[in-house]
């Protein structure tokens, strides 16, 4: 099966990226989509499992191809129609594109073309071959649960820690988490943040032995606090103010930090070194919770492409397609020379093919009709008594 986590120097060089797109705005695209997503889902009553592996799709999809290629919007549309099959919630395309049409101002509905079934039914088998037909997606959401049943403490406080939990993990999709951590990493890590918000203190666990520091690391190993910070760094930047994003498209710099080694989970069978996004420690302070603005103010849009949903071009060691056969124009004849006056010539007519000689087909009522049979004579009464007998034949 792929592997879906990614370093950081990777999500810095995406197709879109390469394709003179900067990293902020590739960023807001993928908010924008995530964000959607999960209005589309909520409006026409999808579950957060559902809504959740329609993001991650996004997310992956956009991993492999550039937003100008492939519009973000007919993306999204066919990200929640392939999650509503696999997660056994189907909704019917037409209805999705209908939901879309009444959140989607008329300018970015215009990307869907004359036919917008037909587009999001071409792309969904492109996002099959990109996502490699890896359709089942973990969440962080059963995490949570499990979590929060092995801690101590007030039933009420643990309920609101799960609940905020809760929230982050939904706001979290909007973020390129799903592509840097595993599912049980992220649920740890944004139930820390709500701890903190919340002025709660895990001191005690069920399962606890005296090798555990803290209460994950019963879960997972190897768990630094640096990386927990860097996520919740990544989900507080979600609730600060919107900035306009800058008109130059230069890249961002590098990030210059040091490897952080990735916690080792259970059953994980590939770890890998990736850079936190800052090593400096983290004050936690409760975020100011302002709403985010889908499309309210305007944003640059990427250049519109006249072909949509096409493959990107094939490596240069693979042979180009042949040309196209097209037929050479019609000829004009020359014009006909004026007959001579005179009679008008003989034409030579060639004798008619031999024909078949004729078959004598008889009509249908050729044989004439049976001659009526004679009565047959009346049979007297059947003489009283028992019938005669049988003649017997032994058995051999």
């Amino acid at each position: 099966m792929p592997y879906w986590y990614y370093d950081k120097k990777d999500l810095l060089n995406t197709p879109s990226f390469r394709d003179g797109i900067s990293n902020d705005t590739e960023n807001r695209y993928r908010k924008e989509g995530a964000r959607f997503i999960i209005d589309t889902g909520s409006k026409m009553d999808l579950g957060y499992n559902t809504v959740a592996t329609g993001v991650v799709y996004f997310h992956r999809f956009y991993m492999f191809h550039s937003f100008r290629t492939f519009p973000r919007y007919i993306t999204a549309c066919c990200c929640l129609f392939l999650a509503g099959k696999v997660e056994e919630t189907p909704k019917k395309c037409k209805d999705i594109i209908k939901v879309a049409k009444s959140l989607l101002t008329e300018q970015k509905f215009s990307t869907f073309g004359d036919d917008p079934k037909e587009e999001v039914m071409t792309l969904e088998r492109i996002l099959l071959q990109t996502i490699k037909f890896d359709l089942q997606v973990e969440h962080p959401y059963g995490y949570l649960l499990k979590y929060a049943k092995c801690l101590k403490g007030e039933k009420s406080k643990l309920q609101k820690i799960v609940q905020m939990a809760w929230t982050f993990v939904n706001d979290s999709l909007c973020t390129t988490l799903c592509l840097q951590w595993e599912p049980e990493v992220i649920a740890v890590a944004l139930m820390f943040l709500a701890g903190k918000l919340s002025k709660f203190e895990v001191v005690d666990w069920n399962g606890r032995t005296p090798k555990h520091n803290a209460w994950w690391d019963m879960f997972v190993e190897d768990i630094c606090m640096e990386l927990l910070e860097d996520i919740c760094h990544q989900v507080l930047d979600l609730y600060s103010p919107q900035t306009q994003p800058s008109a130059a498209d230069s890249p961002p710099p590098q990030l210059v930090a040091q490897p952080t080694i990735r916690p080792v989970l259970k059953n994980d069978k590939k770890p890998s070194v990736t850079p936190p996004t800052s090593t400096s420690p983290v004050a936690v302070a409760k975020p100011v919770v302002t709403p985010i603005k889908n499309g309210s103010d305007v944003k640059p849009e990427p250049p519109k492409m006249d072909m949509r949903f096409t493959y990107p071009g094939y490596p240069p060691t693979m042979p180009p397609y042949p040309p196209m056969y097209s037929a050479p124009p019609p000829s004009i004849p020359p014009p006909r020379l004026p007959l001579p006056p005179g009679p008008p010539l003989a034409i030579y007519s060639e004798p008619p093919p031999a024909r078949f000689p004729p078959v004598n087909v008889p009509p249908p009522n050729y044989y004439p009709p049976m001659p009526t049979r004679a009565p047959l004579p009346t049979r007297g009464p059947i003489p009283p008594g028992p019938p005669p007998p049988r003649s017997y034949y032994p058995p051999v």
